[in-house]
């Protein structure tokens, strides 16, 4: 069966490449039982879009599609989000507000217990701090979104190694530790900066806690039958510890990824809801001189390699800036370098190729397992390939 899909040359690509990435597109949409967009943007203008399928799950790829799939969708980037906290500590940075180089205790007094006085604000951005899970968890079953409660557990808790000293993905840590962080050193939420300092002066439909009447915009998320978690662990010791990280959105019996709970929450480490042209545009913007987004120097600092090397926990390969996932060697960012900016669980990928000024977004519902997907990784090659000049 055909699939129908939107596609725009916006930016007036060669017909023979813009038709080769549109082929890519068509492949991985036929075999979809969701939907899923790609944009492409440069300098804040868009020069390639697709978008197609469904914002809910289907039997099967061939079954008709009620609800399609279109530039006005939104969905959960999960930890696409960190991209956009990352984001934020620069821009933060760049106001004078947030030093990176500070302990976290100098912000957040509390956070000096267990050892951690000289931990730096640097150390949780690129996820060298120890804390991969809350201990003790708060009680309650929508613990998980409580912000402040988290934070109270982590600020008490003992890492579990000398911070600094190793890396090691903190998937849902992150972003209590960044959350109040910021809170301390502005005075204000988290979703409401990135209201005030990213969504209303940049024109871009990113959330940190949707509003209501924004929901039937939202794709429903789910999970592929093979979808599984941290593919490169072998060891059944740190599966335990990854089981625990991950345990609010594990249960079988529940539905965290669609809950109104997900959606009102401001969750820093993958709560976020946008559109696939909003990351994409982000992300062109901010790796334009004339952006307006955040400093060179800013920018620089936070896409420099801040930690690097074999996850301690996942065995995943890992290169961070501050807040931002780099280009690392197992081709996350396509075949181009330098890359920066930030993937999701179940397949989302938004970031930039600051050489070619181009920022993009691949955003989904339908999550598989990263050891299957070739979803973004063959739409970047082919982008790789195609005509991407850097703008005169």
């Amino acid at each position: 069966m055909k699939c129908e899909f939107a596609s725009h040359n916006d930016g007036g690509l060669p017909a023979q490449d813009f038709s080769a990435l549109q082929g890519v597109f068509a492949r991985h949409l036929a075999e979809a039982h969701g939907g899923m967009a790609f944009c492409v943007y440069r300098a804040g203008e868009p020069v390639v879009r697709f978008y197609g399928g469904s914002t809910d799950k289907r039997t099967a790829p061939s079954e008709e599609v009620e609800s399609p799939w279109t530039a006005q969708t939104m969905a959960v980037m999960f930890s696409g989000t960190k991209g956009v906290v990352a984001t934020l500590a620069a821009m933060l940075t760049d106001r004078g507000l947030l030093d990176v180089g500070k302990p976290v205790a100098d912000y957040w007094p509390e956070f000096a217990a267990g050892g951690k006085e000289s931990v730096t604000v640097a150390q949780v951005l690129s996820h060298t701090v120890g804390l991969p899970y809350v201990d003790p968890e708060p009680q309650g079953d929508d613990a998980h979104l409580d912000n402040e409660a988290n934070a109270r557990s982590l600020a008490a808790q003992a890492p579990l190694w000398e911070p600094g000293q190793q890396v090691a993905y903190h998937a849902t840590t992150y972003g209590y530790l960044m959350t109040e962080v910021f809170r301390r050193a502005t005075g204000k939420p988290v979703g409401r900066l990135i209201g005030e300092l990213i969504r209303e002066p940049l024109g871009l439909e990113i959330y940190l806690g949707l509003p209501e009447e924004l929901d039937h915009r939202v794709a429903t998320i789910f999970r592929s039958e093979s979808y599984a978690i941290s593919t490169f662990l072998q060891d059944p010791e740190r599966r335990k510890i990854v089981e625990r990280m991950y345990r609010s959105l594990l249960a079988e019996d529940k539905d965290p990824f669609n809950s109104l709970g997900m959606r009102r929450g401001e969750l820093s480490a993958g709560g976020g809801i946008a559109t696939a042209d909003a990351m994409a545009n982000l992300y062109s913007r901010l790796v334009e001189s004339a952006g307006g987004v955040v400093s060179g120097e800013a920018l620089s600092a936070a896409t420099t390699t801040w930690a690097e090397g074999l996850d301690a926990i996942n065995d995943r390969p890992l290169r961070f800036g501050l807040g931002y996932e780099l280009a690392d060697p197992i081709g996350t960012y396509g075949p181009v370098a330098p890359a920066f900016g930030h993937s999701g669980a179940g397949g989302g990928l938004h970031g930039a190729w600051p050489d070619k000024n181009i920022g993009f977004s691949f955003l989904t519902n339908e999550m598989l397992a990263e050891n299957q997907d070739r979803r973004a990784k063959d739409l970047l090659a082919e982008l790789a390939r195609v005509t991407l000049s850097p703008s005169p």
